[in-house]
């Protein structure tokens, strides 16, 4: 038995190789019930193109080669993430230490330090190396952005992305509420909102530019 996914996909073709128009379409489904949103996308399955019958639009696909290059390209994204504000939060303590603290950790910090910049000098290069490599094959076929796992990835990468801005927000009106704040937390709640927005920024532009050039 057919679900009724398939059974609106299979009536949008029909309606489209009988030459109704697509407005028509759409207004008969809604007329009939469904909602536009549940209209627009088995519509959007065909191209607006003039042909006998309807043209199908290009679908997401999975390929194993994708999966590995977008798996390096974000996990090395979110690695560089994590040690460029462990870094700068660790310059932020060297810079403003807490007079609080007696036993200041320097050798700790320093040690934390070497792990960011090792991690930093082998992960951003591979990370830039893959996002160029990805960019130019995108750039000579467009297809290759309907990655299944490059839509899952991005969609996780602005999900993890807008839960630390959340976070961050939350963390500064507490401490605002509280009456403590310092340079110190403020330069760090900068530090993780501007990682994190830019982050944010650049992968909804990218998803609003797909969805242009749909």
């Amino acid at each position: 038995m057919a679900s009724a996914a398939q059974e609106l996909e299979r009536f949008v073709q029909d309606a489209l190789a009988a030459g109704a128009s697509r407005q028509e379409v759409e207004a008969a489904l809604v007329s009939a019930g469904w909602a536009p949103d549940q209209v627009r996308r088995p519509l959007a399955a065909w191209a607006d193109v003039p042909f006998r019958v309807p043209v199908p639009r290009p679908r997401p696909y999975l390929s194993a080669r994708d999966a590995f290059q977008y798996l390096v390209l974000f996990t090395t994204l979110y690695l560089s993430a994590w040690h460029l504000g462990s870094l700068l939060f660790d310059l932020i303590e060297i810079a403003l230490p807490d007079a609080a603290d007696p036993d200041y950790r320097v050798q700790g910090l320093a040690r934390s330090m070497r792990w960011s910049v090792a991690t930093l000098l082998v992960a951003f290069p591979v990370f830039a190396f893959m996002a160029q490599r990805i960019g130019r094959e995108v750039a000579r076929d467009a297809s290759r952005r309907l990655s299944a796992v490059r839509r899952w990835l991005t969609y996780l990468t602005l999900f993890i992305a807008a839960a630390v801005l959340i976070g961050d927000l939350i963390t500064l009106v507490y401490n605002l509420l509280g009456g403590e704040l310092s340079l110190r937390f403020v330069l760090k709640v900068l530090v993780a909102g501007v990682i994190s927005g830019a982050i944010f920024a650049w992968y909804l532009a990218d998803l609003r530019n797909e969805e242009r050039e749909a």
